[in-house]
């Protein structure tokens, strides 16, 4: 287990933790390497239907940490490096692998969530943020474009002149303020333990469903109208009939709790 991010799990829930409490969760090379890791982890772990990712201490994650790639030239080329297993090179994919990962995320978000720390919330499915917490795409205030797979998450949730702005700017904004922009999903005092519970009850459905309910709608928005559809009925076929689909409406019909199989 990375010392970075720590990963447990709980009647088919994991919780994922950023911990760096003393540096508000910045990125180094060992969060990067931690976060990609405990991604893959959770993904080779068929037992988990929902994950929660939160921060440890006061914020829940501050963005690149400078300071820790300054002497070391040879860093920076590897976080821009890409392997074979996916699309993103080593620094997307710590906020990209949450979109990698079949079952769904929810961010629960507080304190700051600046430049790659918004990024990685953003691969997350849902984001549930404090009113008071301060996100940024704050990659501009350095001279730089935010890089971390915002192409394919902050484009799918605003309009593109929000994004624009918000990225022309870096300016800060609440969470209030990004719940009505539509980056985050929805306001919470107590956004870890809201985000646990959402997880709790997606753990309670059909794994086969949940896991081809967020394949659609991840891969549906990029696709032409025609393929979209065709994915639609492709993802149904594989369910109806199915061990799951069959205990869902039995389960329903006798009014009791489903029993459902862990996909193998």
């Amino acid at each position: 287990m990375s010392e970075r991010v720590h990963l447990t799990i709980d009647n088919a829930v994991a919780t994922v933790r950023l911990s760096r409490p003393e540096k508000r969760n910045a990125l180094d090379p060992d969060m990067f390497d931690g976060l990609i890791q405990t991604g893959k982890d959770v993904m080779a772990d068929n037992s988990i239907r929902a994950v929660v990712l939160h921060g440890e201490g006061k914020a829940f994650c501050a963005g690149l940490d400078f300071a820790s790639f300054l002497g070391s030239p040879d860093l920076m080329p590897k976080l821009l490096a890409r392997g074979d297993e996916s699309p993103a090179n080593m620094a997307q994919r710590a906020a990209w692998i949450w979109q990698e990962v079949k079952v769904p995320v929810i961010a629960a978000v507080h304190g700051v969530a600046l430049g790659g720390g918004l990024q990685i919330a953003l691969g997350a499915d849902l984001r549930y943020v404090t009113p008071d917490a301060q996100l940024s795409v704050m990659e501009i205030k350095w001279g730089l474009v935010p890089d971390m797979s915002i192409t394919q998450t902050l484009l799918h949730l605003v309009p593109i002149d929000v994004a624009k702005e918000l990225t022309f700017t870096g300016r800060i904004i609440s969470g209030t303020e990004a719940v009505e922009l539509g980056l985050a999903t929805k306001l919470s005092d107590d956004p870890l333990a809201d985000a646990l519970e959402t997880a709790k009850l997606i753990a309670t459905k059909s794994p086969h469903a949940i896991r081809a309910d967020k394949a659609l709608l991840r891969d549906a928005p990029g696709m032409s109208r025609a393929d979209a559809l065709k994915l639609e009925t492709a993802l149904q076929v594989t369910l109806l009939g199915s061990h799951n689909q069959t205990e869902a409406v039995q389960a329903n019909m006798m009014k009791r709790e489903p029993s459902f199989k862990d996909p193998e």
